[in-house]
């Protein structure tokens, strides 16, 4: 009877102190100005935090902050996801912000929801007047973390029938922001039902996704 008291205790101990573990950081998503949907796919970065948690081993916060581009509080976040459709608008001191936190060891990724793409590429002239977007080749590591994309991302949804690309802002060697394009990667990491698709797309998406992460969390 000891034993098995000593057993239930012993478990309830560990048990107890896993729930009790903070999360070591978290991660947000970018309120902008412009009129564009800065909130869409509101079960996205969730499910890909679980994923990322269950998978890679990591500990971040369930739940996503929400930060404005012209906020200090945006410098306390290793990653940052930026998506929608339609128009989006930097002010001089938001652009100067964001430079200052991508410079300063931050992670910009982007995600074309569709409509975006005129729209991310001008205003990230105003972080970056000179610096361009550049197609990310398939032999980057951020294709070959745990999971391996020999063909670059993965297509979720069809729009303008193009192919998905990945491209990247690089700032003295390092890969600052990772702009996908054609892929619809959010789409892919909300939950199933919304969108009725196959659970092959959905796991590419979050294994994708979770090979972002990786890759912000680990580079230097």
């Amino acid at each position: 009877m000891k034993k098995l008291l000593l057993t239930i205790f012993t478990f309830c101990l560990v048990f107890y102190s896993v729930l009790a573990q903070k999360p070591s950081f978290q991660i947000a998503k970018l309120k902008y100005n412009g009129g564009g949907d800065w909130y869409a796919n509101k079960t996205s970065l969730p499910n890909l935090i679980n994923f990322a948690n269950s998978n890679l081993k990591l500990n971040i916060d369930k739940n996503e902050k929400v930060v404005e581009v012209g906020s200090a509080e945006l410098l306390e976040y290793p990653f940052v996801h930026m998506t929608g459709h339609g128009n989006v608008v930097f002010s001089a001191a938001e652009a100067e912000n964001l430079r200052k936190y991508l410079t300063g060891g931050g992670f910009l990724h982007i995600d074309d929801n569709y409509g975006m793409d005129k729209f991310v590429r001008r205003e990230m002239k105003k972080v970056f007047p000179n610096l361009d977007f550049v197609e990310v080749p398939f032999s980057h590591p951020i294709y070959h973390q745990k999971y391996a994309f020999p063909k670059g991302l993965p297509k979720i949804h069809e729009h303008d029938n193009k192919p998905p690309q990945g491209f990247g802002l690089f700032y003295q060697g390092r890969l600052v922001c990772f702009y996908t394009y054609e892929t619809d990667l959010g789409n892919g990491w909300e939950d199933p039902e919304i969108y009725n698709d196959p659970v092959e797309k959905h796991e590419a998406a979050l294994k994708m996704g979770a090979n972002i992460l990786a890759f912000a969390l680990t580079q230097y």
